[in-house]
């Protein structure tokens, strides 16, 4: 008789792809006061999406020297120059972005004319538009950009871009065109120093560096903001790349779903045994005529047992304590922290076991919703707690799991925050088998405590009972 393929096997085919990796990268480029920031700014908005970001090019100034930060605070520094931009940091973030990892934005001031201390994360866009004087300029940015698919963009101003610089009398207007407003209510700068700045290294630098990235942009967008027409061909061109990435991610669960239906469920999946304890709870918890204070209390006991159980795959180093009465006692202690992440809003159901169980656990947030015409999972917000992958375990808590696809997405999001796959444990009070297996058969190493198996894509309704609502 053949026996049924070990699980393992199947791992070197399995692979899940959120829709972040891949990231579409559009550049806008342009002089100042060119309106780069306005048209980024609209595209946003147009879209209205959570995944769709502006990285600005501003972040990616170079640490200055003494010397330099002299200069710089006589307005006698070149912000406008190559030179002043660290374009190996800012590649290095576009490829990790790309890669669909977690990035450092740093921060720039300009009123110190410093970058601080501190930095941004950025992570999970789907689509970025990376605004700058120059940010078409590096080759290394152009070949991280989709050429084929209209993928960069320069935002020009016709009446800056076609004689910016000859006429004196037009020396205020001009000088407005280029935000003076900004630059002295945002970045401290006074006008005598942005007129200096102007006719020494802006001016020359448009010439040298802005205008030869023209002739290689996929769209020249005069009147900036204005130009409703372009920008609305640009918003559209997003659409169809996040539809395109949203189909993608969806097939790719579905063919998922196929290959794990192929085999068992291994021994890193842990089904609670059905003692008639258990069989009673969960006979109280399905039954529709179960009050909401009773089905409350009973699905904080069966959640209680399920994190119970999860602790015993922690690690535990041995020590040894003295007794009240004097005598040693050779026991455990758990290696490092355990905390929790839960991924919302079901995942809170499971929060009051976990503070019985561990009161002084820190926890985190995974805001996780299916699309309802599509079905696809999709990351709307998330909070983790620092130096989350120095945790002994982590546990991912969700009351209930059907197709997999949010589990997927969840256990993704804490390995690329640097946790090891081998210490994540899935907790859930109900789950299908195909979804399940669809997770283990992406991450081997995690483990999954589940309470029951229940029927397929069974509709979730354990948050709607314990919240009431």
């Amino acid at each position: 008789m053949e026996s049924t393929s070990p699980f393992y096997s199947l791992v070197p085919e399995v692979k899940y792809s959120p829709p972040w990796q891949d990231l579409s990268i559009i550049g806008i480029a342009g002089s100042s006061g060119s309106g780069k920031t306005s048209v980024a700014m609209e595209i946003v908005k147009s879209l209205n999406l959570p995944w769709v970001v502006i990285l600005v090019m501003d972040s990616f100034y170079k640490t200055l020297t003494p010397e330099e930060h002299r200069k710089a605070h006589a307005n006698e520094y070149d912000f406008d120059c190559p030179e002043s931009i660290d374009f190996d940091l800012l590649v290095d973030t576009l490829r990790e972005l790309k890669q669909g990892k977690k990035a450092h934005i740093p921060v720039y001031s300009f009123a110190d004319h410093q970058r601080q201390t501190q930095t941004t994360t950025l992570y999970s866009p789907r689509v970025l538009i990376l605004e700058g004087i120059l940010a078409l300029h590096d080759p290394r940015i152009l070949s991280l950009l989709d050429v084929k698919k209209l993928t960069w963009m320069f935002a020009w101003d016709a009446e800056v871009g076609d004689h910016p610089f000859y006429f004196t009398k037009g020396l205020v207007l001009i000088l407005a065109q280029i935000a003076v407003l900004r630059d002295v209510r945002e970045r401290g700068r006074d006008i005598e120093g942005i007129i200096k700045q102007w006719f020494a290294f802006v001016k020359p630098s448009f010439t040298k560096y802005v205008e030869p990235q023209r002739p290689i942009s996929d769209i020249i967008i005069p009147r900036g903001i204005e130009n409703t027409t372009a920008i609305d061909m640009v918003v559209k061109h997003i659409q169809r790349k996040l539809q395109d990435k949203s189909e993608k991610h969806t097939e790719g669960l579905r063919k998922l779903g196929f290959l794990a239906a192929k085999v068992e469920l291994p021994a890193n999946v842990h089904v609670m045994p059905s003692t008639p304890q258990f069989v009673g709870m969960n006979t109280v918890l399905q039954d529709p005529a179960t009050e909401h204070v009773d089905f409350v209390f009973y699905f904080d006991r069966l959640a209680s047992i399920l994190i119970e159980k999860a602790l015993d795959l922690t690690t535990y180093v041995q020590t040894t304590v003295e007794t009240p009465h004097g005598n040693r006692y050779m026991g455990l202690n758990p290696k490092g922290s355990v905390s929790a992440v839960a991924i919302l809003r079901g995942g809170s159901c499971l929060e009051t076991a976990l503070k019985r169980t561990i009161p002084d656990c820190v926890t985190g947030r995974l805001l996780i919703q299916t699309d309802v015409s599509s079905s696809e999972p999709e990351l709307h917000y998330l909070k983790l707690p620092p130096q989350l992958e120095d945790h002994s375990m982590v546990m991912l808590l969700d009351p209930q799991m059907a197709s997999g696809g949010a589990a997927l997405m969840a256990v993704r999001v804490l390995i690329d925050h640097g946790v090891l796959e081998e210490k994540i444990v899935f907790v859930t009070c109900a789950a299908g088998e195909t979804g399940i297996k669809r997770l283990v058969a992406v991450f081997p190493k995690i483990n999954v405590i589940v309470g029951r198996i229940e029927a397929n894509g069974e509709p979730r309704w354990m948050e709607r009972r314990y919240f009431g609502c």
